[in-house]
């Protein structure tokens, strides 16, 4: 339950601010659709987050604890350095335009799953399950953070956006990822 847990609050806290909760919003603006939006986000979310997740625990078969130690732990510290970096939309519309025709799931769902691709809450979601050994609760916890993250925005759009402390929100996800990469190097060394 713990890995559930403290995945779905460093997948809510990192996808604060980022491109796939920009590009859900444009996606609601555009649409006005929620409900097919969200069902695309979640399934394309699931698919991409199990693939991650099994990549996770793959990973621990063939890298020895020792070496996968060390880049678990970096790999933590790194993503707390990249989440005080903002995310910014490229022409996001070209590429709405592009997938407009498969109507709006179709859209939402591969737009969705593209951007998540090399996104830090796809890397979180394999240092997640390389630190926890646990892909089903790591999956669904990085799952209900991105769900956390973008129903609101798809819902209220740009309204709850223009309020929200993102450069605060940013810097608590920061702090986390940095406590777990230090922690599991202390963890390991020290006990």
């Amino acid at each position: 339950m713990y890995e559930f847990l403290l995945s779905t609050a460093i997948v809510a806290l990192a996808e604060m601010g980022d491109k796939t909760q920009l590009l859900a919003l444009l996606l609601a603006a555009r649409f006005r659709k929620p409900t097919p939006i969200l069902i695309a986000i979640l399934l394309a979310t699931l698919i991409n987050h199990g693939l991650s997740a099994a990549l996770g625990q793959w990973v621990t078969t063939v890298i020895g604890p020792e070496i996968l130690l060390w880049i678990v732990s970096v790999g933590f510290i790194g993503m707390a350095i990249w989440m005080l970096i903002p995310d910014e939309l490229g022409d996001e519309n070209d590429s709405i335009n592009k997938w407009q025709k498969y109507g709006v799931f179709g859209a939402t769902f591969v737009l969705f799953f593209l951007a998540e691709i090399g996104d830090k809450t796809q890397i979180a979601t394999v240092a997640l399950a390389a630190r926890f050994d646990s892909v089903l609760w790591v999956m669904i916890g990085t799952t209900v953070g991105m769900m956390i993250a973008n129903a609101p925005a798809v819902f209220i759009g740009d309204k709850l956006a223009n309020k929200l402390p993102i450069g605060l929100i940013h810097k608590i996800g920061a702090s986390i990822f940095l406590i777990i990469g230090v922690g599991t190097l202390a963890q390991h060394y020290l006990f």
